[in-house]
């Protein structure tokens, strides 16, 4: 079957790795480079977790996730994954890191509980008084988004693959097959499976509906000197507690500290809107997380870089299927963890035409 894949973040690498695996003909397309720098997957490194709170089907659903990354790894010749466990602080009751914390009890999965005391101790970079308790899981780490990108792609062009960098697709044809480039080149498929992140209102403006569109920005750091060596040992921080829904991912193989929150972030109805960082950006992330990181101020910001994201209300995976075209939207920020397992789902639903079954996995409704 010939299968044109639109979009190569790491559910169009993962799909077309998937699609070449079960013998069909693949041709991957991508407006940018691979990695695209833009696009949502094209950061240097995202967090993996078995914590999910209540969508206790996506925290079962790790399992399958951890099984694809290793079948990834063993093609690729190369482990992306760091895998240091994950910590939560939570500073409120109620906050997301206990809703975190229920969400791993409820499932059976592991984690040790820390005293705020004993916290400082094992991460002194965690201001005392601060927060309620910590917890530590081992199921977790970072995944090295960039050097997975581009193993995979040096993998599908040893493998038979078409991969077309630096090639816009202005229109589909959902129902012919068919996509045009902004050259005016036409290509022809089977199938067209479209993962083109935030981009992809730009091709199905009818599903505004349902997906929406948010700028949001990332600042990497540099911690104080005397910190340096504990945040190297660190865990993943997945969640620090109270209203900050930030995260924070510690110096890993060689790449630099990051600050995320969710609080940063600015409904868009483009994603290339605003990409460049403005001015104070990155001090204006850094310090939604004092408390309960102590010496803020002394985190020097490196780096910001932007994101383009699309959610919906839920949050869950979205897929729409018409005519030859199937679209799948990543996980509203948190999918990149499943893109090994989507890649595999999506390219068995293309195979055996099983989109319904395909919908209730992504759903996680398992």
């Amino acid at each position: 079957m010939n299968v044109i894949v639109v979009g190569a973040g790491i559910d169009g690498l993962a799909t077309a790795w998937s699609l070449v695996k079960a013998g069909h003909r693949v041709s991957l397309v991508e407006q940018g480079t691979i990695p695209y720098r833009l696009a949502a997957s094209g950061d240097h490194h995202r967090i993996i977790r078995r914590a999910y709170g209540n969508a206790a089907g996506y925290g079962r659903l790790i399992t399958q996730a951890y099984e694809a990354w290793d079948e990834l790894w063993a093609d690729l010749g190369e482990n992306h994954l760091d895998p240091r466990g994950f910590i939560c602080v939570s500073r409120e009751e109620g906050d997301e890191a206990e809703q975190y914390r229920d969400g791993l009890a409820a499932g059976g999965f592991p984690f040790e509980m820390v005293e705020p005391d004993e916290a400082v101790r094992r991460w002194p970079f965690l201001e005392a008084g601060s927060f309620r308790y910590a917890f530590f899981s081992p199921e977790g780490g970072a995944l090295h988004c960039r050097r997975i990108a581009t193993g995979l792609a040096e993998w599908l062009k040893a493998n038979g693959a078409n991969v077309y960098e630096n090639s816009k697709v202005t229109e589909i044809d959902a129902e012919a097959g068919r996509i045009t480039l902004e050259s005016g080149e036409t290509m022809q498929g089977e199938h067209v499976v479209v993962t083109a992140g935030a981009w992809v209102l730009k091709l199905f403006p009818e599903l505004a509906g349902d997906l929406k569109t948010y700028r949001t920005a990332l600042a990497y750091v540099e911690p104080p000197a005397d910190l340096k060596a504990a945040w190297d040992e660190a865990p993943v921080i997945l969640d620090v507690g109270g209203k900050t829904d930030g995260y924070m991912i510690p110096p890993t193989r060689g790449t630099g500290m990051k600050f995320g929150s969710g609080l940063h972030k600015v409904p868009t109805s483009d994603a290339d809107w605003n990409r460049e960082p403005v001015e104070g950006e990155g001090e204006a992330i850094r310090n939604l997380f004092s408390p309960p990181i102590a010496r803020i101020g002394e985190y020097r910001v490196t780096e910001v870089v932007t994101c383009a994201y699309t959610f919906t209300a839920d949050e869950k995976f979205f897929a729409y299927d018409k005519g030859r075209c199937l679209v799948i939207s990543a996980c509203s920020g948190h999918g990149y963890k499943f893109g090994a397992a989507v890649g595999r789902r999506v390219a068995q639903a293309v195979g055996d035409g099983d989109i319904a079954g395909l919908k209730r996995w992504l759903g996680a409704e398992i």
